[in-house]
C-alpha cells in the first residue's frame, strides 16, 4: 500500500510490476487476509494506523482477487486498466510525429518484443504486456538467484528504458495533457 501510493505518483510502469508482485504475494497466502498477516504483513514495523489501512489495503484485493476469478492467475481489473492506459498513451506516441525519439526506442524494443511473443503462451499478450512480462520473469529469476544471460539483460535494460519513458509521459500527460 505505501509502495502502491509512492509508485502511483512516480512511475507507472514500476507500479505495475510492484502489483504484479502483490498478486502473487496474495496467491501465495491462497488469497486469505490472515495468513497474508501472519506470514508477510507482521514482518512491517508500522503504526497502529498505517498498519491498519495496509491490512485493509490487502484484504481489499484479496476479496477483489476472488470476484474477479483471478485467485491462481491472471490480473486484477485494476492492474488491466492501468496497462490499458499505458497502452492507449504508447500508440498516441508512436501515431505522432512530435516524439521520434519515442519510436526510436519502440524500434530498439521491437525485436525483443518479437523474440519474446515467440517464446511466451499467450498469444493474446499485447506488445507492452509482452514486456512486462519480460521484466517480471526477470526479477523472479533473480529472486531464485538464476543466472540472467547478457543477451536477457540487455533486452530488460532496452525494455526498461522504454516503459520508463512511457512512464514519465504517462505522469506529463496526467499533469496536462500531452498535445500529440
Amino acid at each position: 500500500m505505501i509502495i502502491a501510493d509512492r509508485l502511483s505518483k512516480s512511475n507507472r510502469a514500476e507500479l505495475m510490476l510492484y502489483m504484479w508482485q502483490v498478486e502473487d504475494i496474495i496467491r501465495s497466502c491462497n488469497c486469505d487476509i490472515d495468513t497474508l498477516r501472519k506470514n508477510y504483513l507482521g514482518q512491517f514495523d508500522l503504526d497502529a494506523d498505517t498498519r491498519q489501512k495496509m491490512e485493509e489495503w490487502y484484504e481489499n484485493l484479496c476479496n477483489m482477487m476472488r470476484s474477479e476469478g483471478v485467485k491462481e492467475k491472471g490480473h486484477l481489473q485494476i492492474c488491466r486498466n492501468m496497462l490499458q492506459d499505458l497502452e492507449e498513451l504508447h500508440n498516441r506516441l508512436l501515431q505522432s510525429p512530435k516524439f521520434p525519439y519515442y519510436k526510436q526506442m519502440y524500434y530498439k524494443v521491437l525485436p525483443h518484443i518479437v523474440n519474446l511473443r515467440a517464446k511466451q503462451n499467450d498469444e493474446n499478450a499485447g506488445e507492452l504486456e509482452t514486456c512486462f512480462n519480460a521484466l517480471y520473469g526477470i526479477m523472479l529469476l533473480r529472486l531464485q538467484k538464476r543466472e540472467v544471460s547478457p543477451e536477457t539483460q540487455q533486452a530488460a535494460a532496452d525494455i526498461s528504458t522504454l516503459l520508463g519513458q512511457l512512464s514519465d509521459y504517462w505522469l506529463k500527460d496526467k499533469e496536462e495533457p500531452i498535445d500529440f
